[in-house]
């Protein structure tokens, strides 16, 4: 998609903070980090989020999982680390590119906000 700003960063032509990418994902530090780890994790595939995702792409969003277990673990943060996945404005998603929110390095409070 042209004008999507992660899509963008993916191609270069945004600057990001990489922290991990491989065939299918790319990650960076998130750029107002609510925790000392902060870091976004998005599918190469443009998605526009979960509720527009297909049955195809459902390795794809297990896979973001996997890469925020990953990097939890590079960084230290296994015993508490939060992944979140937004769906639509009310929920915050202000960037329509499916991503995941890598949370941690801090005491987590239930309820969140």
């Amino acid at each position: 998609m042209t004008d999507c700003l992660f899509c963008k960063i993916i191609k270069g032509e945004i600057p990001a903070r990489k922290v991990y990418e491989d065939a299918h994902t790319f990650a960076f530090e998130d750029i107002d980090p609510q925790a000392p780890t902060h870091v976004l994790i998005i599918p190469k595939k443009h998605v526009r989020g979960l509720k527009e995702a297909q049955v195809e792409d459902a390795e794809l969003i297990g896979r973001l999982h996997l890469v925020a277990a990953e990097l939890g673990r590079r960084r230290g943060i296994e015993d508490g680390y939060r992944t979140v996945l937004n769906v639509g404005p009310k929920s915050g998603q202000s960037v329509f590119h499916l991503h995941l929110h890598l949370i941690g390095g801090r005491e987590m409070k239930w309820p969140p906000g």
